[in-house]
């Protein structure tokens, strides 16, 4: 029976989990997805070869459940955030520069890539990652509306629109986030 480094089993299984995310995501840092084994995962967070298959069946699972935890993190950041003011157009700035400054950190190359490798159940399930964070800023979208400090007449469009303005270039955070301020008609003074 593998030793229980922790006060009870569900904080054992917290850690080993914690562990085996840093493991992934510092091996996703350093090779591609597909040069990534689990006994490498075991390798690089400490467990025996067969230890990590009592927490993961395979790969995918990992990834998985890595997204689902850096989902979670991501919005309790982002809600801690966003409950610092109840103005939408500062919120809508703030949700622009978080998804900004923390987008290379948070998708770390889970993108379109991966998608390709992923079977159709990990992929819906990662997709409902995206959707719970498109729910924060479609909230913030409609308290706008709502106060008449946006105008959308199109949320689902006006949604996908922004997050598509979102995804990592070459271009000032500065001149993205007046842009999507623009584009729901908000005030940018």
């Amino acid at each position: 029976m593998p030793r229980i480094e922790a006060e009870n089993l569900p904080a054992h299984r917290k850690q080993v989990h914690e562990r085996v995310f840093r493991a992934f995501a510092e091996l996703m840092a350093e090779r591609s997805y597909d040069a990534i084994t689990m006994a490498h995962l075991a390798e690089r967070a400490g467990l025996g070869r067969t230890a990590i298959y009592h927490h993961f069946h395979d790969k995918e699972a990992v990834v998985v459940a890595y997204a689902t935890h850096e989902t979670d993190r991501y919005i309790d950041g982002l809600r801690d955030l966003l409950a610092t003011t109840d103005d939408p157009t500062a919120q809508l700035r703030l949700y622009v520069r978080n998804h900004l400054d923390s987008g290379e950190r948070f998708h770390m190359g889970l993108g379109p890539q991966l998608y390709g490798v992923l079977g159709a159940s990990s992929r819906a399930e990662i997709r409902d990652h995206v959707l719970a964070v498109e729910d924060v800023l479609r909230g913030i979208l409609v308290a706008g509306a709502d106060r008449g400090a946006f105008a959308i007449d199109d949320l689902p469009a006006t949604t996908s629109l922004i997050h598509t303005c979102l995804t990592p270039r070459d271009l000032p955070p500065v001149a993205v986030e007046e842009f999507v301020l623009r584009a729901v008609g908000a005030s940018t003074t």
